[in-house]
C-alpha cells in the first residue's frame, strides 16, 4: 500500500513539474518572439482579454465536472457529513479562485 501510495505521489509531482515547465517554456518563447520582456509584457496586456475567457471557460468546465461528480458522490453517500466535506471544499475552491482572480488588483493598490 505504501509503494501505491509514493508511486502516486510521484507521478503528481512529476505532473506539476512538467506543467511549470511548459509555463516556463511559453513564456521563453513568448519574450523571444515578442523581442524582449517589455514586448512580450504588452502582448500579454493587449491580449489580456482572450486569456479572461479563456479562464472563464475553464471555472465553467470545473464547476460543470464539480456539480457531476457532487451528485454522484451524493448518490453514494447521502449522509451530513459527506455534504460538510463537499461544502468546506466548494468554499476553499471558490475562495481560492477568488483570491487568484482578484491578487492583481489588490496589488495595483
Amino acid at each position: 500500500m505504501k509503494g501505491l501510495q509514493l508511486r502516486h505521489a510521484g507521478l503528481v509531482l512529476l505532473g506539476a513539474l512538467l506543467i511549470l515547465l511548459a509555463a516556463v517554456a511559453a513564456n521563453v518563447v513568448g519574450i523571444h518572439l515578442a523581442g524582449g520582456i517589455d514586448g512580450w509584457q504588452a502582448w500579454l496586456t493587449a491580449h489580456s482579454t482572450y486569456f479572461l475567457t479563456w479562464r472563464l471557460l475553464l471555472y465553467a468546465g470545473t464547476a460543470y465536472g464539480w456539480i457531476w461528480m457532487r451528485r454522484r458522490v451524493l448518490a453514494r453517500e447521502p449522509d451530513a457529513g459527506t455534504r460538510r466535506r463537499l461544502l468546506r471544499a466548494e468554499l476553499a475552491a471558490v475562495v481560492a479562485v477568488a483570491a487568484l482572480e482578484l491578487s492583481p488588483y489588490l496589488q495595483a493598490g
